[in-house]
C-alpha cells in the first residue's frame, strides 16, 4: 500500500479561508437586497400631494428663525 502525504495546513490558513467564505456568504445575501433598494428607489413616483411638496414655515421653524437672528 502506497502511504499517502497529508498536506497540512495551517491554524491561520484554515481560519483565513474560513474568513474569506464568510466574507463571500455575506456579500452573496446581501447585494441582491442592495440591488433590489435601488431599483425600487429609482422606479418610486414622486408624490403628486401638493401639501407634502416644497418648503413649509410652521410655528417651530419660525421660532428657531427669531432665536437664530443677529
Amino acid at each position: 500500500m502506497k502511504k499517502y502525504a497529508q498536506a497540512k495546513i495551517s491554524r491561520r490558513t484554515f481560519l483565513g479561508g474560513g474568513a474569506l467564505l464568510s466574507a463571500g456568504v455575506v456579500a452573496a445575501v446581501t447585494l441582491p437586497n442592495v440591488a433590489k433598494a435601488a431599483k425600487q428607489e429609482v422606479t418610486t413616483k414622486p408624490s403628486s400631494n401638493k401639501e407634502d411638496d416644497g418648503y413649509r414655515l410652521t410655528q417651530h421653524i419660525a421660532d428657531y428663525y427669531k432665536s437664530a437672528a443677529l
